[in-house]
């Protein structure tokens, strides 16, 4: 693994775990038995979408920290437009999810777990929508692999032991223990690795959706409208009857018409040039435009120059990270709500090229706060009251002085719990062709220990949680009955030269777009291979506040100056970093798992990376 202090590394050095290289295809995900899933589909000679439909679906069926009832984040490019899209397939806010209705509970956020957590399923429909719209095959041929691990399959540790370690709070929902719990009763009531796992309602629901498909089919509809009969019969018919009772005889809010109305979008992602590379991300209801803020502001600076995870590269990443995540705790929210985002303005170089000017080389700015990018965009801010009550400032000369409320106080303290709502996972799915489509999607939503919905197997997202109650931390993001909150799921696509340069993405909340950053400045910058920058060390910035977790201000506001360091970095930088005022821990994880594909357009062929930090896994040929 390349260590913190190389700051030239050599051109395709030994790496943990060999590059994937491919002619005509490549499929990266989370679980290896998913990304043979996808692998499968090549070989039947399905395009780079369906191959990425059928991992996202196995990897839904496998519980690799999501399920069928979570969300969907997807780019795509499609090489006969030549042009890159964005799927949105994040689920709503329930009928009677209102700031009222979580206040008079005592709740400063909506709750983590449990069917008040839920925004409405999105990965069904994002799946059937990119299948119908850009896939070449049909939804039976795509389930396939998905419906066969849901007869059974010889479940992994890491998900059996999320299910024991879960059971206490999986046992308050009847249809979650009938799934996860099958030793009920026993020392050990989840299932044991390698033990025959059955998902007997999620397979009759897949099913069902199957034969929806095949009767329109038989009916001479197309292949586009029988993939869509089989999303209809889980948004509008019996399945989505089924998953409403279960929703609600266990507290949950949504509704038939919650279903009925939603839908998913296909929108235009947004992008910036970075040094030639035309960097994609979806809009701000993720928090991709971090990343793309990120990139604006770091092109003010020589980062080549300062060496890879120098003292001061570290200082001037976390420095320009947490302007970045400023603005997305305070601007960033649903689209398709007012108010509306200043995302012209957020992502002008002007705008960062000030935020630049915030940077200084001698200590940490424990008080970064949002900036304004209104007059970027010819417009005043609204919200200027909120952030002199906040106490902001962006005059470098002030570094954000004055009176902070209550709930801004901030803390330093570390501990596991935050560190588990910092980290918390999903997976990713990265696909390509010869033919040139690309897909890369972060899907999340519905963990362990997850609420089934009655008896359709699918677990239900806890994405609530992600709404703000409080219009002062960020008026774009208060929860309201059929928005969407914003997230953390960030996947990403570069080009270069017209062409695909790098798909790829990472699991890991806050840190998601904190590691992809990292991940692009090291082949970019520092010369990497694709394998080497999955493995290389990271930096984590906890200045920021959470996303996920927690239902009190104290769980989630940010902890400045604590940053997280690789466990080889050196003495004197580690001496360095401290004379600036940080608060340094060690590890030897620094970034959630990075799949990724790097097109080689010199050979004609495909580098693929999967990062050694969790069970991902990728197939190429």
């Amino acid at each position: 693994m390349l260590l913190a202090y190389n700051l030239q590394p050599a051109f395709a050095q030994q790496t943990q775990k060999p590059p994937l290289h491919g002619k005509n295809w490549m499929a990266v995900t989370g679980k290896p038995l998913a990304a043979e899933a996808g692998a499968m589909i090549f070989e039947r000679g399905g395009n780079a979408v369906d191959a990425a439909c059928a991992m996202l679906a196995a990897t839904c069926t496998m519980w690799d920290v999501l399920s069928w009832g979570g969300e969907t984040q997807a780019l795509i490019y499609n090489p006969k437009t030549g042009k890159v899209i964005s799927i949105n397939a994040l689920g709503i806010a329930p009928t009677g999810a209102t700031v009222e209705f979580f206040k008079n509970k005592g709740m400063n956020f909506p709750p983590e777990y449990g069917p008040l957590a839920a925004v409405t399923p999105g990965t069904p429909g994002g799946l059937c929508y990119m299948l119908a719209e850009y896939g070449t095959m049909s939804l039976k041929e795509v389930l396939a692999p998905a419906m066969e691990l849901a007869a059974g399959y010889p479940i992994e540790a890491q998900t059996a032991n999320s299910m024991e370690r879960g059971k206490a709070m999986i046992k308050q929902w009847p249809y979650s223990k009938a799934v996860f719990l099958p030793h009920e009763g026993e020392a050990r009531e989840a299932p044991e690795a390698g033990e025959i796992f059955v998902q007997k309602d999620l397979l009759e629901t897949l099913g069902k959706m199957v034969a929806s498909e095949q009767d329109a089919l038989k009916k001479k509809k197309s292949r586009k409208e029988a993939i869509y009969a089989a999303y209809d019969r889980f948004y509008k018919g019996d399945i989505a009857k089924e998953f409403v009772r279960g929703c609600q005889e266990q507290g949950g809010l949504i509704t038939m018409d919650d279903l009925a109305k939603w839908k998913p979008i296909e929108e235009e992602p947004l992008h910036v040039n970075y040094k030639g590379i035309e960097v994609y991300k979806m809009q701000q209801w993720t928090q991709g435009p971090m990343l793309l803020q990120s990139l604006n502001i770091l092109e003010n600076f020589d980062l080549k120059s300062m060496g890879y995870n120098s003292a001061r590269y570290i200082h001037t990443l976390y420095q320009t990270m947490n302007l970045a995540f400023a603005d997305r705790d305070f601007y960033y929210g649903d689209p398709y709500f007012p108010p509306d985002e200043p995302i012209k303005g957020l992502l002008s170089k002007d705008y960062a090229k000030e935020r630049a000017k915030l940077i200084t080389y001698d200590k940490n700015n424990a008080k970064a706060g949002p900036g304004d990018p209104y007059p970027f965009e010819g417009k005043t801010n609204p919200f200027l009251n909120i952030m002199n009550q906040r106490g902001f400032t962006n005059d470098p000369l002030k570094i954000n002085p004055g009176s902070t409320p209550s709930h801004d106080t901030r803390s330093t303290s570390i501990d596991a719990d935050y560190m588990d709502r910092l980290w918390r996972g999903t997976t990713s799915v990265e696909a390509a062709d010869k033919e040139g489509w690309v897909v890369s999607i972060t899907p999340s939503g519905g963990w362990l220990p997850a609420c089934i919905a009655g008896h359709t197997g699918v677990g239900m997202s806890q994405r609530l949680q992600s709404f703000v109650l409080d219009s002062t931390l960020n008026p774009f993001n208060v929860i309201a009955p059929g928005k969407r909150p914003r997230v953390t799921l960030t996947p990403t696509l570069a080009l270069k030269d017209g062409k695909p340069f790098l798909s790829f993405a990472v699991q890991g909340g806050d840190t998601q777009d904190q590691n992809l950053l990292q991940f692009f400045l090291d082949i970019v910058e520092f010369g990497m291979t694709v394998q080497e920058a999955t493995e290389a060390a990271n930096i984590n910035s906890d200045q920021l506040w959470l996303s996920l977790g927690g239902e009190k201000i104290a769980d989630r506001q940010p902890r400045p100056g604590n940053i997280l360091l690789h466990s080889s970095t050196p003495d004197f930088i580690r001496k360095e970093l401290r004379q600036m005022g940080y608060t340094l821990s060690f590890g030897d994880r620094t970034s959630g798992p990075i799949n990724a594909i790097y097109f080689d357009w010199k050979h004609g062929s495909f580098w693929g990376g999967s990062s050694n930090h969790g069970e991902d896994y990728g197939i190429g040929w």
